[in-house]
């Protein structure tokens, strides 16, 4: 009789916890809730509702079904994953007294913002998921927007909402949505962990700073086949708070499109950037830079990996700068830091089509820069190979480039061009290029490498254009302990290697040139 009692409690609590479990994952509908999904009746409070039941609940999934429901900023909260059902779409109100900043931070041009649509903060567990959209109407805002506010747009935009913000979340998954039409950046996560974004496509253009995924101050993320086209950067690493850094970070398989760069660390970096790992990418039509890998407000950049990368039609293939801006953007929690550090970057197996319309003209590959003192230290590019517009004169081959120590690190700010054709080096350590390919379409009077200020420089087995008429195919300036070995290509000029300055211990070695003297 006891075993029966025993056996009888046991199969009740049973049922018990599996009654809870199934109340504590029920669906919650927006419809339920007040929601109507005609596109102009405004639905924050209803989808708040939907959300905030949820939660009390114990969590489960929030379902948009197939509607158009109009909202300002809704807050998603702990053990709550969003579904949207197939042809369903959260759309953001035009109305900017709609959105709430519940995280405000000034971002790298000194502009407020935080504002968003969706927003989580310090949450667990939560999700964005289905086949729906989430479309922040960020042209239309800007068309009211403007109308009451005369300002110049690089001061109002800020007021504009992001479309998905993440903050100080732990346990976040994205897969299959898609984001559209933000009013500034598109998904911004800040200081999160263990983000899982996946299928997730991005299309967001039609207004300025329409960045597509931005990781800021994130750790133990994986980011894979997404299709982001954006107009500012696609893919982008922040660091606005000295506070987090950006740890353990892997990507793969994305396709990219962005009228900035592809690819890009900074400008915002402020806490580290490192242990992160991108390959199988493909970067097309981007206007200001394939990958860009920027230290300029303190970070110490370090043990990056970026592998198997194509690009078609890239102005300004890749940018590395390590400088001294030292911004602060979360003013009343940090403070100014000394100049960060640029060290252990591998670059490998990458392939680019460059346009032949540049930030810099005639165009060039690839720019690394420090800043005196400061040496970009460890840096390998390998297996590289770009195709390039050529049409380089004489007088460019002098060309001076501004140190720009302080500056916004741009392709621009180093203008209007860069002395050499494919790699341009200064303020390095080192500095290793391997099996590097340059095409050119026209013959370029510039050299193929410039070396400046640079410590320990290995350069192997580059496969060089034919070109005729330069001073000399490699320009050594102030350069200590450097080889330059294996080199081949059908070249006629003065020099090889010009060798200038405060140059020494620079060795030449089983090279194969044509028509110039070493």
């Amino acid at each position: 009789m006891i075993r029966t009692v025993k056996l009888k409690l046991l199969v009740s609590l049973f049922m018990i916890a599996a009654f809870t479990n199934f109340v504590k994952a029920a669906d919650f509908n927006i419809l339920k809730y007040g929601a109507i999904g005609d596109g102009t009746t405004l639905n924050t409070e209803a989808i708040q509702k939907a959300i905030d039941a949820c939660y009390q609940s114990g969590g489960g999934k929030v379902i948009f079904p197939e509607g158009r429901f109009l909202s300002g900023t809704i807050v998603l909260k702990d053990n709550i994953t969003i579904h949207f059902e197939r042809n369903a779409v959260l759309l953001g109100s035009t109305d900017l007294k709609d959105y709430r900043n519940l995280d405000p931070f000034t971002e790298g041009l000194g502009i407020d913002v935080g504002w968003a649509l969706l927003v989580a903060v310090d949450a667990r567990n939560i999700g964005l998921e289905g086949e729906g959209t989430i479309d922040g109407q960020g042209s239309a805002i800007k068309e009211k927007h403007i109308l009451t506010d005369t300002r110049p747009e690089g001061q109002r935009w800020g007021l504009r909402p992001f479309l998905v913000r993440i903050v100080r979340c732990d346990g976040v998954t994205v897969n299959g949505v898609t984001l559209k039409y933000a009013g500034a950046w598109t998904s911004h996560y800040f200081q999160s962990k263990n983000l899982h974004i996946e299928n997730v496509k991005i299309m967001s253009v039609g207004v300025a700073h329409n960045d597509g995924i931005g990781i800021d101050g994130c750790q133990d993320v994986v980011i894979k086949n997404c299709d982001v086209v954006s107009g500012d950067d696609a893919l982008v690493f922040k660091t606005t708070s000295s506070k987090m850094a950006c740890r353990n970070i892997e990507v793969s398989g994305l396709r990219l499109k962005s009228s900035q760069a592809g690819i890009k660390m900074g400008t915002e970096s402020m806490a580290a950037f490192e242990n992160i790992k991108i390959s199988k990418c493909h970067i097309y039509e981007t206007r200001n830079g394939g990958i860009k890998l920027l230290t300029v407000d303190g970070a110490n950049l370090r043990n990056v990996e970026i592998s198997d990368i194509t690009m078609e039609d890239v102005r300004t293939p890749m940018l590395f700068r390590l400088g001294s801006r030292l911004s602060v953007f979360r003013k009343t929690s940090d403070t100014k830091q000394p100049t960060g550090t640029f060290e252990n970057v591998v670059i490998r197996n990458v392939k680019a089509n460059a346009a032949a319309n540049a930030q810099l003209m005639p165009p060039s590959g690839i720019l690394i820069t420090g800043v005196p003192g400061h040496y970009i230290t460890g840096l390998t590019l390998e297996n590289i190979e770009i195709s390039l517009a050529g049409g380089g004169l004489a007088e460019h081959a002098r060309q001076a480039v501004p140190e720009a120590i302080d500056q916004y690190p741009e392709v621009k700010t180093f203008g209007p061009r860069v002395p050499a054709y494919g790699v341009w080096a200064r303020h390095v350590k080192g500095l290793k290029l391997k099996n590097v390919k340059f095409n050119l379409d026209h013959n370029d009077l510039r050299p193929a490498l410039v070396c400046e200020d640079g410590i320990d420089i290995e350069v192997s087995e580059w496969k060089l254009p034919e070109t005729s008429g330069a001073e000399s195919i490699i320009r050594l300036e102030n350069v200590q302990n450097a080889i330059v070995k294996n080199i081949s290509g059908k070249v006629t000029a003065k020099k090889f290697v010009l060798v200038e300055g405060n140059s020494k211990n620079v060795s030449l070695k089983d090279n194969k040139i044509s028509g110039t003297t070493n």
